[in-house]
């Protein structure tokens, strides 16, 4: 049987090999047809071995390991205990003092004094606010609660007691004291007579103002501070007279001094009481009429008579 012939006179099977032949001749050359349909879609064929890349300018050289290296980013290693830097800047240890060797100054006044510089201590006090009562001549606890309050002020030692030191500086603070401020007649001011006081030689006491007039014929002669006994033993109301004087006398109910006692009822005298001087209105007596000032008792025990007249009254 013939073969079928195309157009051109040539058999048709001859064009069909003939193209086979040119299709096998593409591959071998390993051509890609860059027109043919889908292939976008292709991944190219990749080589079996791949060639070492190209190193990036941007990629960061890795850290050096020499001992000086320092590293941008990571923190330092922890020193060890041994060797670790202090956190603060070291202080200069300072030594310790050395125990003074000087004597303490020598105490020139203390509780139980009873002095004329014991009394212009008080009067000095009193004029920079430190003692607030009229001076009595006698140290007790308001006096040493006084120097106390100095002592605390002026940062020096808190003794109560007035030394050397204490003493200089309060001469250096304060003025000579008057004779009004040494020796005032009384905290507060003497109250007008009782009517039965215009005549004669009078013990003039006031409960009211809490002093003691010594009058004679409506004149004052002297006066001081007293105080009473307390609503247990009241100190008794009335007129009365001295009938007896002790100038040392010591109570033998109470077993108490009672210096330059004037006995005008009973067991009740006026005389010099160290704890009115002391403590003031804080304490009371067992009845009788205490005088804190004790220069002006002395001075009264010595003028006053037996049968002279007490009046008491509010």
């Amino acid at each position: 049987m013939a073969a079928e012939r195309c157009a051109g006179g040539k058999p048709r099977g001859r064009r069909v090999a003939a193209a086979s032949l040119v299709a096998l001749a593409a591959l071998a050359t390993g051509c890609e047809p860059g027109t043919a349909a889908g292939a976008q879609d292709v991944p190219p064929v990749r080589a079996t071995q791949a060639a070492a890349p190209t190193p990036s300018p941007f990629l960061t050289a890795p850290a050096p390991t020499t001992e000086d290296a320092k590293p941008s980013t990571a923190p330092p290693p922890s020193p060890s205990a041994s060797t670790a830097a202090p956190t603060t800047a070291p202080t200069t240890a300072r030594p310790a003092p050395e125990p003074s060797t000087a004597p303490p100054p020598r105490v020139l006044m203390r509780t139980g004094s009873e002095s004329e510089r014991v009394r212009e201590l008080q009067a000095r006090l009193r004029q920079i606010g430190h003692f607030g009562r009229n001076p009595t001549g006698y140290y007790g606890s308001v006096t040493a609660d006084a120097v106390r309050s100095f002592q605390a002020k002026r940062r020096l030692p808190v003794t109560g007691s007035t030394d050397a030191v204490t003493w200089q500086r309060l001469l250096a603070m304060t003025r000579v004291p008057t004779a009004a401020e040494l020796d005032p007649p009384t905290e507060r001011p003497v109250s007008a007579p009782d009517e039965r006081c215009l005549k004669g030689r009078v013990l003039c006491i006031s409960k009211k103002s809490r002093t003691l007039a010594w009058m004679n014929d409506g004149k004052v002669v002297s006066a001081m501070d007293v105080r009473f006994g307390s609503e247990y033993t009241p100190t008794r109301e009335g007129v009365f007279e001295v009938f007896w004087k002790s100038r040392d006398h010591v109570s033998t109910l109470y077993d108490t001094p009672m210096p330059y006692a004037l006995f005008f009822s009973g067991g009740q005298a006026v005389h010099y009481s160290a704890d009115f001087a002391a403590n003031g209105y804080g304490g009371a007596s067992h009845g009788c009429v205490n005088v804190r000032d004790k220069k002006k008792v002395a001075a009264l025990f010595d003028q006053v008579k037996n049968g002279d007249k007490v009046v008491v009254s509010w």
